[in-house]
């Protein structure tokens, strides 16, 4: 892999805090909502069932197509990734560099997850917990691991997605979305084929978050970006009542489609009409206090906090604590208790794990690693990571997911040099900031 053309790479701006916010934001609406879904039944014969309890909500359809922030998160990663790429290119790195540095910093939290939660399920296993139980502990909560999966895809595909933007940013962008469309279009003879939108629905969005950086919409009014948060809803209530796709956003997540590239439009144009509004909120140093804290482990709670949420509700469902049934007056009162439960689960989580999102680990040399060393480790990586999102999580593909993470790490090494002392700069100016100042998935 050459380094992708695309002349000199434009000057990266100071830290964005509205971004930090949003992806704050987004890590929030999710952990809350997964209390709300997340609903285990013991019934008398003994087996165990799960219920998603907001999902199967009628009046949740419509919130949820407002509520919908993975859109959200892959603009706002567009942002961050593209202004990470192009200040390793004005250092010289490479994209081989950029991959390796992406792949690390995601993979090696993830890692340590695959590995407790094997260690754990299979004690539960020998200790005589049934196995339905330890399978539907498994699904739940290997849930998050398809968003590790796209958004994998998108970042390692950034570099030569910039060079393409930074040449031509809406014929890029416009190639993309025809490659979303002819997916969706071709899905019901080719039911698989709707997988390949994880990679072509994810990257067209993150190219919206290069838009976003590069102030293509800050010469708009905001009557002008009105327009464009109705007009894409339009667009895709339109769609929805030509039942040309449904209009429940989580049926449309996964295998993704073009709702939601319709949504982040939406939600990108929203973003910047509230750009001054939020960036006085977000300067504010009780919130910036907040993102610092939270930024800097924001991987590990998204990866652990459904994980844990299985594990705490399983484990309930084993002593005489009430169950109200879910989706009554007395379950929806025991949501804050719940989410109080997992964010408390979370704290020692958070202490133990959460530097591996900052940390080099391998010791020696801080140098890049060979070209095949890094396409060996991405490959490595993504058989599991497929495998799950195809298939969904069993006890095995823990296990056999856990020891491919942990390959891929020992063949990356570490963090390459530029790119850790990039990540460490505390400077102000043009470098990014410090790590406790970053949000959800950036070094």
């Amino acid at each position: 892999m050459q380094q992708p053309a695309g002349g000199p790479a434009p000057a990266v701006p100071e830290r964005d805090l509205v971004i930090d916010l949003a992806r704050f934001f987004c890590l929030a609406l999710v952990v809350i909502a997964h209390t709300m879904m997340v609903s285990p039944v013991l019934h008398p014969d003994g087996t165990v069932s799960s219920d998603n309890t907001l999902g199967n909500q009628h009046w949740f359809e419509p919130v949820v197509w407002v509520l919908q922030v993975m859109p959200l998160f892959f603009v706002a990663g567009g942002v961050t990734g593209l202004y990470s790429w192009r200040r390793l290119r004005s250092q010289g790195g490479s994209a081989f560099e950029f991959v390796q540095g992406r792949l690390l910093r995601l993979i090696r939290p993830a890692a340590v997850l695959l590995s407790v939660m094997f260690t754990g399920l299979w004690a539960a296993r020998l200790s005589g917990v049934d196995p339905q139980v330890i399978q539907l502990l498994a699904a739940g909560a290997g849930m998050p691991l398809w968003f590790l999966a796209a958004y994998l895809a998108a970042q390692l595909n950034l570099p030569w997605l910039a060079a393409l933007h930074a040449r031509a940013p809406w014929l890029t962008l416009a190639a993309l979305l025809c490659l979303v469309v002819a997916v969706d279009c071709l899905r019901g003879a080719l039911p698989q084929l709707a997988y390949a939108n994880m990679v072509f629905l994810w990257c067209a969005v993150q190219q919206l978050g290069f838009i976003l950086a590069d102030g293509k919409l800050q010469g708009l009014t905001p009557s002008g970006l009105l327009g464009i948060v109705a007009a894409s809803n339009l667009t895709l209530g339109a769609l929805v009542v030509l039942r040309l796709y449904s209009g429940n956003m989580l049926v449309n997540l996964n295998p993704p489609n073009l709702t939601l590239f319709l949504l982040a439009v939406s939600q990108a144009a929203g973003l910047q009409l509230l750009r001054p509004l939020l960036a006085r909120l977000a300067g504010l140093g009780p919130v910036r206090g907040v993102l610092a804290r939270v930024g800097r482990r924001s991987m590990t709670v998204y990866l652990w906090h459904l994980p844990l949420l299985a594990a705490m509700s399983g484990l309930l469902l084993l002593t005489d604590f009430p169950q109200p049934t879910g989706g009554t007056a007395a379950w929806w009162w025991t949501r804050p208790l719940v989410l109080l439960g997992v964010v408390a689960l979370l704290l020692p989580v958070l202490a133990l794990f959460g530097r591996l999102e900052e940390q080099p680990t391998a010791p020696g040399s801080s140098r890049a690693r060979p070209a095949a060393a890094v396409v060996t480790a991405a490959v490595v990586v993504f058989i599991p990571v497929a495998d799950a999102a195809l298939n969904g999580l069993t006890v095995g593909l823990l296990g056999g997911g856990a020891a491919c993470f942990a390959l891929a790490v020992l063949l990356l090494g570490r963090v390459p040099t530029r790119n850790a002392e990039a990540s460490d700069s505390g400077g102000s100016g043009r470098p990014l900031p410090h790590p406790p100042l970053r949000a959800n998935l950036e070094p």
